[in-house]
């Protein structure tokens, strides 16, 4: 999970009010009682099940993309996942064109594409994702690549302590200790919820760190570094969230740890 900046809710980006006006996309205004109306579903989605739910989640996405306001967070989702990005757009790779490249302090320079990814060995990971803002998804099934083969199949130097991540948002990092990235529950995920990475959810490729909160595991990714200290991620510059992400133990929270 990635978490987005908001505005304060009730205004547009200028700072005056409107009645109606909420979020525009590509020129059309989303109005207050859409997002009002959603909101009564999602309510209603947490009354009714987990289908409901995720089709509301889907449905938000857009919006929640291209929303400056902050209002369509506080709309409740229930048990979902929901959509963060801190760009507003993201480029939507194929299949034939993704690569992501392993570089840095190593001996060995990579680059995969989704195919080779792919081709190897797959780690399966049943585990809750808690996002830092407090909501949490039970039991996601996960699978992908464990970093650690990448890392030794990169041949980190004696230089390297820290692993960086980036995203190809062109905006978005996150960071790692090396003893952090070598722990077998943290995956180069190619797959959840039982399919591919969709593209809301951060694909083809993201990273799921399962120890620690959302920001923690990167969506969109496009490189890892080895580097020769951790470098602070996007939301430990600009929101003040803690490099050590782990979840129960960390940014003033007691979320139960996942396991």
């Amino acid at each position: 999970m990635t978490t987005q900046p908001t505005a304060d809710a009730g205004m547009d980006a200028d700072g005056a009010t409107d009645t109606d006006a909420v979020v525009e996309s590509g020129g059309t205004a989303v109005g207050r009682r859409i997002v009002l109306g959603v909101a009564a579903l999602g309510v209603a989605g947490i009354l009714t099940g987990r289908t409901l739910q995720d089709r509301l989640a889907s449905v938000m996405a857009p919006i929640q993309n291209a929303d400056p306001t902050g209002l369509t967070s506080l709309i409740p989702l229930g048990n979902t996942f929901r959509y963060y990005s801190v760009t507003g757009s993201v480029p939507r790779p194929t299949a034939e064109n993704y690569r992501l490249t392993i570089g840095g302090l190593v001996a060995d320079t990579k680059s995969y594409t989704l195919a080779d990814l792919q081709a190897m060995p797959q780690t399966v990971l049943v585990r809750d994702f808690q996002c830092v803002t407090g909501w949490r998804v039970p039991q996601v099934h996960w699978s992908g690549v464990r970093l650690v083969d990448v890392l030794d199949a990169a041949q980190a130097t004696s230089a390297a302590t820290a692993v960086r991540f980036l995203s190809f948002d062109g905006t978005y990092t996150e960071s790692l200790t090396l003893e952090q990235a070598r722990r077998s529950d943290v995956l180069i995920a190619l797959q959840m919820l039982g399919k591919p990475v969709s593209h809301d959810h951060g694909g083809p490729v993201r990273m799921y760190v399962a120890p620690m909160y959302g920001y923690k595991s990167t969506k969109w990714l496009s490189a890892i570094q080895l580097t020769a200290e951790v470098v602070p991620g996007y939301w430990e510059t600009t929101g003040d969230y803690s490099i050590d992400g782990f979840i129960g133990a960390s940014n003033g929270r007691d979320d139960d740890p996942v396991g």
